[in-house]
């Protein structure tokens, strides 16, 4: 039976299922909903439209979160935001260009080096340099438009310094708000930003926004390494579900 925009029941419920459990994990660590919820929603939804709704979910709950995001998070921030935009259409390009395989390997690539990334001792609090922080940038945009993922370029780079949790979390939600509306810049320009899909995600928007409450309040009651603990069990939960698509 369909429903909303053609869905059926069914998808609505694997949609709403996934929305739940992703921005729970999203709460507690600052990142992953992206990286867990666009392939779960591939499995119920053509690959496109599962990419553009998750880029429409994390946008608008971005922006309920937006005065705090820009209050706590490092300058860096801005800069590698910047540079996501730029890089969201050539990440499309390259989509385009390549096939399904090609896609498959580099994200599994990219999904493994960030999980090894994530487990080097940690560095200073230090911003690194302009030319690391802007490739950071340019790899999370290519990923965003590539695979609808700009978290793995973005989570060493800010959960591998010694820096407050707050400011790790903000800076990286707000990188993440930012590439959620250059993809759908990027999808409309395209013609990919479709109304149903657009309202689908309104109708999530509840459930998101429980389960990111939820998440956030597990994370302030947990310690600084039990929470980097999960930040790492995420990145490699997510390596090897790429590892396991490619294969």
């Amino acid at each position: 039976m369909e429903l909303i925009g053609g869905f059926t029941a069914l998808q609505i419920a694997v949609a709403l299922a996934a929305a739940l459990g992703a921005s729970f994990v999203r709460g507690l660590t600052g990142f992953g909903m992206a990286i867990l919820l666009v392939p779960i929603l591939a499995l119920a939804l053509p690959p496109v439209a599962a990419v553009v709704l998750g880029n429409c979910l994390s946008l608008l709950i971005g922006l309920t979160e937006l005065p705090r995001l820009v209050r706590d998070s490092e300058r860096s921030a801005w800069t590698i935001s910047a540079m996501v935009v730029l890089a969201t259409p050539f990440g499309l390009v390259a989509l385009a260009a390549t096939g399904a395989d090609v896609a498959r390997l580099v994200i599994a690539l990219i999904a493994f080096s960030a999980f090894l990334a994530i487990l080097l001792p940690r560095r200073s609090g230090a911003v690194p340099g302009r030319l690391v922080t802007g490739a950071v940038g340019v790899v999370s945009g290519l990923m965003t438009g590539y695979a609808g993922m700009p978290g793995p370029p973005v989570v060493p780079y800010y959960a591998g310094r010694a820096l407050p949790r707050v400011t790790i979390k903000a800076s990286m939600l707000l990188i993440f708000t930012f590439a959620a509306a250059a993809g759908l810049a990027t999808a409309w320009w395209l013609g990919l930003l479709r109304l149903d899909l657009a309202l689908f995600a309104l109708l999530m928007l509840p459930v998101i926004l429980i389960g990111n409450r939820l998440g956030t309040s597990v994370s302030g009651r947990i310690s600084d390494p039990v929470w980097r603990a999960a930040v790492g069990l995420v990145l490699g939960g997510a390596a090897l579900g790429a590892l396991a698509r490619l294969l």
